[in-house]
């Protein structure tokens, strides 16, 4: 059985749709992924999940429940990462998480050993007892992450986890997110760094004005939409190179802020178009998770990720 199903799920808000007819299976043990530009229903949907918004139409079911009218048992089996940190500044890191615990029902008896098990997990022990206000950014997204596991939860929810996170820190918490899926946790992420969607997921969905609009594996998504080879090159190459390209078969052209991305079947086609036509690419590489995003959704990705 689905551990999170979804059919023709739908909500609105003051008669405006948010999410639009969206079936979905997410499976025991695997990580699934939520993806999609600002506004296109991924938060609404971890919502209604968790219980916190009803919806307006359709089926959802989570552990086999409906969270519109059991979300109590739900949320004792899941843990959540939220966008927002939330940890009270004037305790320290244990009594946050002692707090949090106690609100959680874990049993006063086994309340500290847990924390101090998982501040270690997080390498955040040596930070007991240090106040949040003089915490690292990255180290308070760890904590949250300490929250969200202290009741040893069978459903992981990943909101933005790593945003605005530095590359080493990002890592550690991919990393930590592996560890989860390898003991068999469950794990629904939101991301708009497509190279930890494409990196994390075992299979993932993207969603455009509350409707889904692709799903699959990262593997398969390439695939299917785009396959192929990518040159990104400078503004300033426009007109000669969409005149070049032009005449290649199969060649798409997508502006960006970060230039003119040509994705073409072949290699050599993207290799011709600096020894016969003079025009230097800032970058070639195999097609990837953002050329789906950026093909299917028509929009680039936020400018903080």
């Amino acid at each position: 059985m689905a551990l999170v199903h979804s059919h023709q799920l739908s909500k609105s808000f003051g008669g405006a749709p948010a999410v639009q007819g969206v079936s979905l299976r997410i499976e025991p043990g695997e990580c699934f992924g939520l993806l999609g530009p600002n506004g296109a229903g991924k938060s609404t949907i971890i919502n209604m999940i968790y219980g916190v918004v009803h919806r307006t139409g359709g089926e959802l079911t989570v552990f086999g429940h409906d969270p519109s009218t059991q979300s109590r048992s739900i949320k004792k089996r899941l843990g959540v990462v939220t966008q927002d940190n939330a940890l009270d500044e004037s305790l320290t890191v244990e009594e946050n998480m002692l707090l949090y615990a106690a609100f959680q029902g874990l049993p006063a008896a086994t309340r500290a050993k847990r924390v101090r098990e998982l501040l270690e997990y997080m390498n955040l022990a040596h930070k007991a007892d240090s106040r949040i206000q003089t915490l690292s950014g990255g180290m308070r997204r760890r904590l949250v992450f300490v929250r969200a596991l202290l009741g040893e939860p069978e459903l992981v929810i990943l909101d933005e986890p790593t945003t605005g996170l530095d590359p080493a820190v990002r890592h550690l918490i991919w990393g930590k997110v592996k560890e989860l899926r390898a003991r068999g946790t469950t794990v629904i992420l939101t991301t708009h760094y497509m190279h930890e969607a494409e990196i994390l997921c075992d299979r993932l969905s993207i969603l455009n004005q509350g409707k889904l609009v692709a799903l699959g594996t990262p593997a398969e998504m390439i695939k299917a939409h785009t396959p192929g080879f990518v040159g990104i090159f400078s503004k300033n190459d426009e007109a000669r190179l969409k005149a070049v390209t032009a005449g290649f078969a199969k060649a798409d052209v997508v502006e960006d802020s970060s230039g003119f991305h040509v994705r073409v079947p072949e290699l050599a086609q993207l290799t011709s178009i600096y020894q016969s036509h003079g025009l230097n690419p800032l970058q070639i590489r195999p097609a990837n998770l953002e050329d789906v995003f950026l093909k299917i959704t028509g929009q680039e990705l936020m400018s903080d990720a």
